[in-house]
Order: C-alpha cells, then structure tokens, then sequence
C-alpha cells in the first residue's frame, strides 16, 4: 500500500498553524477560535481517559450540526476511538438500534435527541453526554462521574498556567487501515448497515480535496455546513476538509429551510457551495426560474444579439443568490434534475455533479466545473478506479463497480452483506448503473434495485422518468411504481403555488393528465405511464434526500 500520512495529524496541524483564526460558528451563535477548539478536545480527552475510554471504543454522536457536535467529532478520532455518526432525525428505536449495535461506550446528544432516546433501551452505555456542555444526561460508572465532576480541576492540574500550541499532541500512528468511524445509513432499501470507514479513505477524500478545491480557496475562507454531519457527504467536505484548511465553518443548527439557506448565503458569502440538488433546485425554481420564465425575457434569449449579456446577467443574479463569492456550486449524494443542470451551464454557471457512496467515504467520481459534461458526474478521483460492468460500458448501462483507498472495510458485524458488495479483487459494487464515455466521464443510469422490467423484459430506469416528470407543471416531485405490467406517476404537486393559483385537486388532475400525455410522448411504448396519482405530502426522504422508495411500492393500489 502506498505510503499515507496520518489523519489525525492533519487535524493537530491546523490546530497549531491556525490556532488563533476563527473556526466554528454556530450560525447568529457563539463561535470557536482554533484554540478553543484545541481547548475543548483537550477536555474530552481528560473526560475519555479517566472514565476508562479506550482505543477502539466506540463513540456515538447524535444531535443537530453543531460546533460542539464537530468538537466531539474531533475529540473521538482525535483520541483513536471510533466514531458512531447518528443522523438525529432517525427516530428513537433506530437511535438506540444503532447504540446497542455499535456496542457504543459512550453516546453525545443535541438538545432535541436528549428529550426522544429512552435510556433504558440502550443498556450497555456507560453514560451519554450533553453536546452544548458536556454534562452528563445519564452516568453508569463512578469513574465517569468522578470525571465529569472534577473535569475542569483535572484540566487545571495538567496545565496550570495555560493550554498552548505545544500541548497539542493527538493520536497520530494510527495504521491506513484502522477504523476510524462506522456510518450508519439509512439507504433507499430501509435495511441499515454500518459501514466501516477506515482511516485512509478519510485520508483519501481529504487529499482530493485539498488537491481540487485547496488553490481556489484561501486558508481563511467562510464556508457553510447545510448537510448533516452524520452522513459521509457533509461531514467530509462541508466540516472535515474545511476545517483542516483553516477556514472558518458556519453551521446552520436549525432545519435549513430554503429561505434561512438563501439569508446564510448573503450573509456568509462562502467560498464554496457543497449541496444536495434538492437545495439547489428549489433555490433555482423558487428565485430564478420566475425571472427568467416570463415572456419578456424568453423574448431576449431568443435575440443572438443580446442573448449573451442576458445570459450573463442572469448568471450575476444567480451566483448572487448563493452569496457571490464561492469558487463553484457542487451537487452530489442524488440525481440532479436535467431541466436545472441545462439552464445552468446555458448560463455559465459554475456547477458541477461529483458522485459517491458513503461505502467510499464518500467520493468516487468528480470533474471541475471547467472539465465537467453536463449529464455526467466526472470521472474517477485520484487513489481510485472505476468500471463498468458491461459488454459494451460506452453504450449499454452496466453495474458501477469502484476500488481504491476510499473504499470501505466492509460492513460492521454483517459479512454476507459485505461479501455481497466486494469482491475478492477489491472492487465494491455499487448498485448503480452507469455507462461511461472514451474519456472516463461516468453517467448515472439508476440503482439496478430500482429498475423495472417492461412486458417483454425492456429495462426500465425509473429516475430518466422521474427527472422529466419533476420539470412539468405543477410537479415538486415524483415517484415511478409498478402495477402488474402498468406504470404509475405517483406525484407531489405543488400546493402552495396551486392555492395561489386557486386550483382544486380537480383542476390538478386535468394538469397532471397533460403532463401525462405531454410526458408519453418524449417515452418508448414500454415506459409510457398509464396514470398519474396525486401523493398529498412529500415523499419520505433518506439522509441524501433520496426517496424512500420501498416505502410507496403498493402506494397507487
């Protein structure tokens, strides 16, 4: 294996070099110099030692972003324990599923968390402690006790004058192939696994990141953290490469709904935009696409004389809109709606789709916005390789198989599981169909499990439809099922711009079947849709934002 620095060490690196910049901000919150975060760790590390922590242990955080769930984050591996990200919108029982699964020492959870998890469903704990200021909800050993009590005492004894960059001195022998955290997801099938992330696909995905995005950013830049932390996606390049920057992270704690994402952008002005494409695409529906839909302006684009300065001035409103002063817009973790993408490289807009896997910690493919075809989602990133598993990859879909040093250990405590997706040769099958061009740019088909079969044995993708569904009237977003040999839209219209409009559920039925027809005809026979159904609240979501799609497979019946 080739030679690979010490994760950790990164961390203690941008400590000492950064220690008095400003690091974490909890958005209109306090926020946390360099050093004060060194400060925090440092106490973690006391509390870890003297209640019996050890190497290895593992460590579970569940609450909302946070500066002080980031602290935890970093006082774990920091240390050489493991840690058991919980995304905090899983509900009690998967919560203490997930615990008891990961034979978790110890559990830190957010405010809301701490008022839903049932403690005596997680009997092997041996305390949980509060995220804002590490008191302790629940104690099972004196040790752990007589810690937290006498913390500050402890921290005083160790450093009786004051903590300095000198005292910074983190668990850093760690072997590439150590676990360094185990990510519990969801997934769009509903069975959770626990994915072993070892410390060089940390390494891995934060040298890519240094690598294509480190020069376009200066070391003190403002960045925002929207996604959770506790998915590979956020936590990798919205918190982990940010932070071993030098730059100052600014976590939105409350739901990020569209309107306090678009305040945080003018007010933050990020450096770099890392999102999920449902961000995007309301940002762009909601803000852009009513200024650039109306008959004066689709009159402008139509004049080749001025159709380039309309354009660029509808690109200085668009970047605008994310903060006006990021190096590029990056989509990942689901399917980017096409209708979108198009409008926004016709414009010029810096943006581009990378793809990944939590199983990869998460990145596999990826191209600068200069480099990037629209349809695709880049090619594979340094340290990896992928294939597509196909007679032809160029022309007929194919499984996307992946190997490299991001890819996983496997699956915790699940070896079928984990033998079902890597092979003998290193590779992790993905369950994505792709295909992929002479120059190596991979182009999402679907999830294999998604696929459907026509009457005569056709392959059917049910996103292709979807996307072209999700960018007609009235449409928010969309689901395709099967009924026998039929197919079904199952659709979530968008009823606050029907209410304003005055429609009733009549009126949105005669809509969806001229979106119907209108969509039939752009489909091959076999994937046409017999009916749309109106679905009166929005599709369950996983941690990307992907549907849930096992959850509505009887939903037309």
């Amino acid at each position: 294996m080739k030679s690979i620095p010490s994760f950790n060490k990164i961390i203690e690196e941008s400590i000492i070099k950064n220690w008095d910049a400003d690091a974490l901000t909890d958005y209109k919150g306090c926020t946390f110099q360099y050093k004060d975060v060194a400060r925090k760790i440092e106490k973690i590390h006391i509390l870890f030692e003297h209640s019996g922590v050890e190497r290895g242990d593992k460590i579970a955080l569940c609450g909302r972003n946070s500066s002080n769930w980031a602290v935890a984050l970093l006082a774990t591996l920091t240390y050489g324990a493991v840690a058991v990200p919980i995304l905090h919108e899983f509900t009690a029982e998967q919560i203490h599923n997930i615990v008891n699964h990961s034979e978790a020492k110890l559990l830190f959870v957010g405010d809301v968390v701490a008022t839903q998890i049932d403690t005596t469903k997680m009997p092997d704990l041996e305390g949980i402690v509060y995220l804002p200021d590490t008191s302790l909800v629940v104690s099972r050993t004196e040790k752990l006790t007589y810690a937290r009590e006498h913390l500050n005492e402890i921290f005083g004894q160790k450093y009786p004058k004051y903590f300095r960059t000198e005292h910074v001195k983190y668990y850093t022998e760690q072997d590439p192939d150590e676990l360094a955290l185990i990510n519990y997801t969801s997934g769009t099938t509903g069975f959770s696994k626990g994915v072993m992330i070892p410390y060089r696909a940390m390494w891995s995905n934060l040298n890519f990141a240094f690598e294509v995005l480190g020069e376009h950013m200066p070391s003190n830049s403002k960045t925002i953290s929207i996604l959770p932390m506790a998915h590979m996606y956020g936590m990798a390049f919205e918190f982990i490469f940010e932070f071993c920057h030098g730059c100052h992270i600014f976590f939105l704690t409350r739901m990020p709904s569209p309107a306090i994402i678009a305040q945080a952008f003018a007010d933050i002005k990020p450096s770099i935009v890392i999102a999920v494409p449902l961000i995007i695409e309301k940002i762009i529906r909601k803000r852009v696409f009513p200024i650039v839909q109306n008959n004066r302006m689709r009159l402008l684009l139509n004049m080749p004389v001025i159709n380039k300065k309309v354009k660029q001035k509808i690109c200085e409103q668009v970047i605008n809109a994310f903060g006006g002063n990021f190096y590029e817009v990056i989509i990942g973790g689901a399917a980017f709606n096409q209708e979108v993408e198009k409008f926004m490289k016709s414009i010029d807009f810096p943006v581009t789709v990378g793809y990944g896997a939590t199983e990869c910690a998460p990145i596999i493919t990826y191209a600068d916005y200069k480099d990037f075809i629209p349809g695709s989602c880049g090619k594979a990133v340094g340290n990896m390789e992928v294939k597509i598993a196909s007679p032809d990859p160029e022309n007929i879909p194919g499984e996307i198989y992946a190997r490299g040093l991001n890819v996983m250990l496997g699956y915790y405590k699940n070896e079928e599981a984990t033998n079902e997706v890597l092979d003998k040769d290193g590779w992790y099958h993905t369950g994505d169909l792709g295909t992929m061009d002479s120059e190596g740019n991979v182009f999402i088909k679907g999830r294999s499990k998604n696929m459907l079969l026509g009457s005569s044995g056709q392959n059917i993708y049910p996103e292709e439809i979807e996307d072209k569904l999700n960018s007609m009237a009235m449409v928010t977003e969309s689901l395709i099922i099967q009924e026998g040999e039929k197919l079904v839209g199952l659709v979530y219209p968008d009823f606050e711009e029907a209410k304003n409009m005055g429609f009733t559920d009549t009126d949105l039925e005669n809509i969806m079947e001229q979106n119907r027809q209108e969509l039939n005809t752009t489909l091959p026979a076999y994937s046409q849709l017999s009916s749309i159904k109106l679905h009166k609240e929005e599709f369950e979501k996983t941690p990307k934002k992907s549907i849930k799609r096992f959850l509505y497979q009887n939903a037309a019946s």
